[in-house]
């Protein structure tokens, strides 16, 4: 499996439906790039390693914005579930919805996973640095969930230097 590429632009015209604070709402995705976004992708709202990814990221998700980047954590979790997991863990940037994984299908990122001796397709715990136009400018493609934050800002470093 080939996962997109930095250079590579990626068709930002799907629907998702988002949590942004408290407001919820369907936006096509092109509609989020106002800036550079990271697109933090996990599985499942309160499971282990996905919130310490989240914890991660809504400790550093200011200097993130700082540094010129909208943090986006998108899974398959409802808005519903996303609001719950949002107070939980004091997340303020964006959560999204993707049920039917249409982020990963444009980032060619759906793989195959195992789980509980079960073998199903999903999308890769990775990170996407996307420009306004849609333009993959980088990709981290195995999350260390401890230090997500840390290698999202080292990344944006790297970018800018």
């Amino acid at each position: 499996m080939t996962m997109i590429q930095p250079g590579d632009k990626i068709d930002t015209s799907f629907q998702l439906e988002i949590l942004n604070g408290d407001e919820q709402k369907r936006v096509s995705f092109s509609e989020l790039l106002d800036k550079p976004v990271v697109v933090s992708v996990y599985m499942k709202n309160n499971t282990s390693g996905c919130d310490r990814q989240n914890k991660s990221l809504a400790e550093k998700s200011p200097e993130i914005d700082a540094a010129g980047y909208k943090v986006i954590a998108i899974s398959k979790d409802s808005c519903r579930s996303h609001k719950n997991y949002a107070d939980k863990l004091g997340i303020s940037y964006i959560l999204a919805s993707d049920p039917d994984h249409q982020f990963a299908k444009a980032t060619d990122s759906l793989v195959e996973k195992k789980m509980y001796g079960k073998t199903f397709t999903g999308p890769s715990r990775s990170a996407y640095f996307i420009d306004t136009d849609g333009t993959v400018q980088a990709v981290i493609e195995k999350i260390d969930t401890d230090n997500h934050a840390d290698e999202v800002l080292d990344k944006i470093k790297e970018l800018k230097s």
